[in-house]
């Protein structure tokens, strides 16, 4: 089973899925990438995520480029921008699918309001891909 989730900056929600679903199952490969890499994962979701068990510290942006001649069960974009502009993938994709987030990064507010967003956002991200994965995937693999 292979996973392709897209966003645009790859530094946040997709970084946050990618850890999710990748702690689900060690078996599944799972990727993320973005329309448009930032230079790092974003240091609030790093913390978030490590506050739910899930170190992705080590994660860095990629470009999707490098994954548009590969063959992928699920494309899945994480944000409205990365849907409109996915690119077209040359090799097979069986499912392309869209769970779009909120992007914490782009909040504006204080301290307090900034870090209690990112943990929404990485709670609905859990439970999406969670629900997602005992719908689609798990099946698939029994």
């Amino acid at each position: 089973m292979k996973i392709l989730i897209l966003c645009t900056g790859n530094s946040c929600r997709s970084q946050m899925a990618h850890g999710f679903l990748q702690s689900f199952d060690k078996n599944i490969m799972v990727r993320s990438a973005g329309t448009e890499p930032a230079s790092r994962v974003n240091p609030k979701a790093i913390k978030v995520m490590a506050e739910a068990g899930i170190d992705i510290s080590h994660q860095i942006p990629k470009m999707v480029d490098q994954y548009l001649n590969d063959e992928w069960d699920f494309v899945i974009t994480v944000c409205d921008h990365a849907n409109e502009t996915c690119p077209a993938f040359l090799g097979k994709v069986k499912h392309r699918l869209h769970m779009g987030f909120e992007d914490p990064s782009h909040m504006i507010g204080s301290d307090e309001f900034l870090w209690s967003e990112f943990r929404r956002v990485r709670d609905e991200i859990k439970e999406t891909f969670h629900r997602f994965y005992n719908e689609h995937i798990k099946p698939q693999l029994s």
